[in-house]
């Protein structure tokens, strides 16, 4: 109602009554109106400087130009601009000389997180520790299938990883398998019997998982003495590894654990440089025209996967 009211006799009546309360028909207070004005005058401002109106194939552009888009990319611009020193840097340095450098250590994990959080956390959690039971290696543990030092997980995330483990169902007896399966669950207790000992010899599972049963890292075999598991430890599920295998394309209840290659071209390089130390050559000697063929795919930059392994090796069971 109007700040100065007018006297009832003074003012129209609508002719609504309510519970006894008669409704006059004094006008808006005068800044409501003031308000309300404005508004649509701040309305016709925006429809002129800014996008507003859709058309057929787009919007109206505005005097100023501006869209969302152009904003990104300016803000992107400028945070690729404070990044660049230390992105040049990292491209020139090896992973081992990231981690003894601590600025450059600093800037790797601050800048790894959203990259981890793209590529790797859907698999291996956003800690680095999955779901239990759910299949994918814990990376806070020190308990590594392929190795744990700097460059075995360089070379794990270039390379991808995919296990393999055999279906024993139609090579064992109903008795042998549940002997087999009280042998892996009673070496995680350190009390394993001589009996499943020579079961374990006799059907040849040393040659994956080691004549002590602690795994082969060249073949990224399960270390069975521990009591990490990356299945799960339960009898059953234990038996069903067994019977089934892990990645037996032969079995169609085996186990899929397979870990995506994100930088083939990396994998080579880092495969021909172990090669060329191991023979006692320059690794700087090395003829790339003659190693790669030029189609090697790279889902994740050389620094990217560099910065990733320093992300990963700091969880606390890096090596």
């Amino acid at each position: 109602m109007a700040d100065k009211k007018n006297s009832p006799a003074q003012v129209k009546d609508t002719g609504h009554v309510w519970d006894g309360i008669r409704e006059l028909d004094n006008p808006c207070p005068r800044w409501w109106l003031n308000s309300l004005y404005l508004s649509g005058l701040i309305v016709v401002v925006y429809f002129v400087l800014y996008p507003s109106l859709p058309l057929i194939t787009g919007s109206t552009k505005g005097l100023l130009g501006w869209t969302q888009i152009k904003e990104f990319k300016k803000d992107l611009a400028e945070v690729e601009a404070r990044r660049k020193p230390f992105e040049d840097r990292l491209a020139m340095m090896t992973a081992e000389e990231i981690l003894a450098d601590q600025e450059m250590l600093n800037y790797s994990i601050g800048s790894s997180k959203v990259l981890y959080g793209d590529n790797c956390a859907a698999c291996h959690g956003t800690g680095g520790a999955p779901a239990e039971s759910a299949g994918y290696p814990n990376l806070t543990d020190d308990d590594w299938l392929f190795g744990g030092n700097i460059n075995d997980i360089m070379m794990s995330i270039a390379n991808g990883r995919q296990g393999s483990m055999m279906a024993h169902e139609s090579l064992l007896e109903p008795e042998e398998v549940d002997q087999l399966v009280s042998f892996v669950i009673n070496s995680s207790k350190g009390v394993a019997t001589e009996a499943e000992k020579a079961l374990f010899t006799a059907k040849g599972c040393f040659g994956c998982h080691g004549d002590d049963a602690k795994g082969i890292e060249a073949m990224g075999s399960a270390d069975l003495t521990d009591r990490i598991w990356r299945f799960s430890g339960a009898e059953e599920e234990i038996r069903h590894t067994i019977l089934h295998g892990v990645n037996d394309a032969n079995d169609s209840q085996t186990r899929i654990a397979v870990m995506p290659q994100w930088n083939e071209k990396l994998a080579i390089m880092i495969e021909a440089r172990q090669y060329a130390i191991e023979d006692g050559e320059d690794p700087n000697d090395i003829d790339w025209d003659d190693e790669l063929e030029g189609d090697e795919s790279e889902r994740l930059t050389e620094t990217d996967i560099k910065k990733l392994a320093v992300y990963v090796h700091q969880f606390g069971g890096g090596q």
